[in-house]
């Protein structure tokens, strides 16, 4: 494909007028948010429960599933989804303990958390933790497979033009705060999940064209479950002496049951429950519509892998059938652009919007974010005490302003080799570098009372510490084989404990470490929250939702166990 039809570049500036207008017309609603810090932040509570569970989903689903889950897809298979039907239980488990310890002690940003629990020092080493791993790995990572992925779509000669309006774009949601993110993101997350599932629609007919069978979708997926048996299940089989290098490099991502104990709970966890990003959807709301808003996006959470792994398993197929000669030796990440290549006219232009949907909204999400911590609980806290509110909201758009551009500097020769390490596995590895220790300190902070400021920061230390020796140096000093873990060789020349279980084993030493050093403070630390049976009451409404996904949840895993 070289370029775009006219109809495709019609249905994609329709989406770009809707999505602007409709944000313009939310600002000039409330141009308060110009001057008010809660409400350009938080949306001043004025979300509402939709509209924080589509958000959710629009600021999670980015070019991070749609490229680089849909190439594991391609490479793994249906494993993969784990990330995504476990996330789902973790928000569950987070609509029910979380939110309502943030709610009760009034928590607008992660770093006010640590703050309030602990104290300024792990608060401020926490700032700049996110800070830096907000722009270096998601913003950085999100902008280059998004820009790389359109850029093959259209000709493949604009990746730096691309790359450019796509922040550009993001930048202009992103300056309106956050109730304008908030609400253009639930027309984002229709036009994600239509164009997606447009998307997985068109693939399954192809696959069944291509196989003789004419154009019919359930024999195009009954197709690839005969096709690729082996990317239809769950739980991978731990690899032996005779397996090859492809079943190892499978397993070192998805380590089958043993993920299920270790990293995988880490993962969702602390990105669902312990992350500005993601949780400052809810903060500005009440308790009984951030609930609701948390399980929608638990519901929609489900449906994730049919719209973003999908494809890659067809792609798979296809590539297998001699279809897809262009993937030979090259990047799985270029599963999904190769499916859309074979959509007709109107089709691609609306699957390039559900695309940049759901990068445009991850990236505005994240500079929001970003704009929030650096101004409340840095430029506030420690530079201006004394700044108004007119000033921070004016600092907060000028941290956006930096933040994307950075983000555009790192990415425009791939600086950091996103390329060459996969999308998803790039994001979640480094991600995982500080998950164990931030999870160790917010749960033992949020439901042990004993818990000390000192054992918090020897936890992020730690699981940081920690994190980095198993993935780079456990092997080489304490052998292949030991009663924590089994390294197999990763095809580079070296030993590799599959990430997931690092961070298991990061997180329990970690936790270990930080009950050790709480023990010789007080019975009851000063600062610890405290709880009460009503904070954790649920409504018939919350019961109601939560046995659907538990439900739809069990049926997935028994079906495709």
């Amino acid at each position: 494909m070289k370029g775009l039809s006219p109809l495709d570049i019609i249905v994609f500036l329709l989406y770009f007028a809707i999505v602007s207008g409709y944000g313009y017309w939310i600002y000039l609603r409330k141009k308060k948010a110009t001057t008010d810090t809660k409400d350009f932040f938080l949306a001043e509570g004025s979300l509402t429960w939709w509209a924080i569970g589509a958000s959710l989903i629009a600021s999670n689903i980015s070019a991070e599933q749609f490229i680089g889950m849909s190439g594991e897809g391609f490479f793994v298979g249906i494993a993969i989804a784990a990330y995504e039907w476990i996330a789902a239980l973790a928000l569950v488990i987070i609509a029910i303990w979380f939110i309502p310890i943030y709610i009760k002690n009034k928590i607008f940003t992660m770093p006010q958390f640590l703050t309030n629990r602990y104290n300024d020092t792990v608060a401020l080493i926490m700032a700049v933790f996110w800070l830096f791993l907000y722009v270096f790995v998601n913003l950085t990572s999100i902008l280059y497979l998004g820009a790389v992925a359109i850029n093959g779509l259209v000709g493949g000669q604009y990746l730096h033009v691309i790359m450019v309006l796509l922040a550009v774009f993001a930048l202009v949601i992103t300056l309106g705060g956050m109730k304008v993110i908030g609400y253009t993101d639930v027309i984002q997350v229709a036009v994600l999940i239509i164009g997606g599932l447009a998307t997985t629609y068109m693939a399954l007919l192809i696959v069944s064209e291509e196989f003789g069978l004419g154009r019919d979708m359930i024999a195009g997926f009954k197709t690839l479950m005969t096709q690729a048996p082996d990317h239809f299940h769950m739980i991978l089989e731990k690899p032996g002496p005779d397996a090859s290098q492809e079943q190892i490099n499978k397993y070192l991502i998805v380590p089958g049951i043993a993920m299920y104990f270790a990293g995988q709970w880490i993962v969702n966890l602390n990105y669902w429950g312990c992350n500005q990003y993601i949780t400052q959807r809810a903060l500005g709301a009440d308790l009984q519509t951030a609930r609701l808003g948390i399980l929608f996006a638990a519901l929609l959470k489900l449906m994730m892998p049919v719209i973003v792994m999908l494809p890659g398993i067809a792609a798979f197929v296809l590539y297998k059938n001699g279809s897809l000669p262009e993937l030979e030796g090259g990047s799985k990440d270029g599963a999904y652009s190769a499916i859309l290549s074979f959509l007709p006219s109107g089709l691609k232009g609306l699957s390039i919007a559900a695309l940049t949907a759901a990068i445009v909204a991850s990236l505005a999400g994240k500079a929001n974010s970003i704009s929030t911590i650096f101004t409340l609980d840095i430029y506030k806290k420690y530079l201006r005490p004394d700044a108004s509110e007119k000033k921070l909201v004016w600092t907060g758009r000028v941290t956006i302003w930096i933040a994307m551009f950075v983000s555009v500097l790192f990415t425009w020769n791939d600086t950091l080799g996103i390329g060459g390490e996969g999308g998803f596995t790039f994001i979640q590895k480094y991600t995982g570098f500080i998950s164990p220790g931030v999870f160790a300190m917010f749960i033992l902070g949020m439901f042990w009372k004993r818990t000390t400021g000192s054992a918090a920061i020897a936890g992020v230390l730690a699981g940081f510490i920690l994190s980095v020796f198993f993935n780079n140096y456990a092997p080489a000093l304490l052998g292949n084989e030991t009663l924590l873990y089994s390294a197999f060789p990763n095809g580079k020349g070296g030993f590799e404990i599959p990430f997931l279980i690092n961070m298991g084993w990061s997180f329990f030493f970690t936790m270990l470490l930080m009950i050790m050093i709480s023990l010789a403070g007080p019975r009851v630390n000063p600062k610890a929250f405290l709880h009460d049976n009503e904070m954790f009451k649920i409504s018939r409404p919350v019961i109601v939702l939560i046995i659907i996904v538990l439900m739809l949840l069990t049926a997935l895993y028994v079906r495709f166990w």
